[in-house]
């Protein structure tokens, strides 16, 4: 007799409400990525800010929470991603490299640049993706967008 197949539960994960909301006013082709990659992630992620206003921007620079006032998120060109386990968000570095492997992969699939922030030298930032300045270098075109 043959043994009884057995079934491999996949975990599929799928962006919440919220994190759909939070990619309002995100670029296209950096939402496409960020949706493709939670396919492809062993981690569930949430999205944790997409763009963001010059006052919250300069929030978050009082706070130290940033080392920049001409961020890529006031334009929708970063995402800030939050590796979702159990009931909240965690920190575990493995878990963003997990998450960055993940959205490397999708871009390269979709065959767009992408920044991870924590690959940067003098500021590490895990949750942080972005578009680069030199591939998309027009800091209004998210706005712009929007109009058309």
């Amino acid at each position: 007799m043959d043994e009884p197949s057995k079934s491999v539960a996949v975990d599929v994960f799928r962006l919440s409400a919220r994190s759909n909301e939070r990619l309002a006013g995100v670029h296209v082709e950096l939402a496409c990525v960020v949706r493709r990659a939670l396919q492809l992630s062993p981690v569930d992620f949430t999205v944790l800010e997409g763009r963001r206003t010059a006052e919250r921007q300069n929030l978050l620079y009082q706070a130290g929470a940033t080392r920049t006032l001409n961020s890529r998120h006031l334009t929708g060109h970063a995402v800030d991603l939050g590796a979702w386990v159990g009931n909240g968000v965690r920190w575990d570095w493995s878990l963003y490299e997990k998450i960055a492997h993940a959205m490397q992969m999708a871009a390269a699939e979709q065959g767009v640049p992408l920044e991870w922030g924590g690959d940067w030298q003098s500021f590490k930032d895990g949750p942080h993706f972005q578009l680069p300045w030199k591939s998309y270098p027009i800091l209004r075109q998210a706005q712009d967008e929007e109009n058309i």
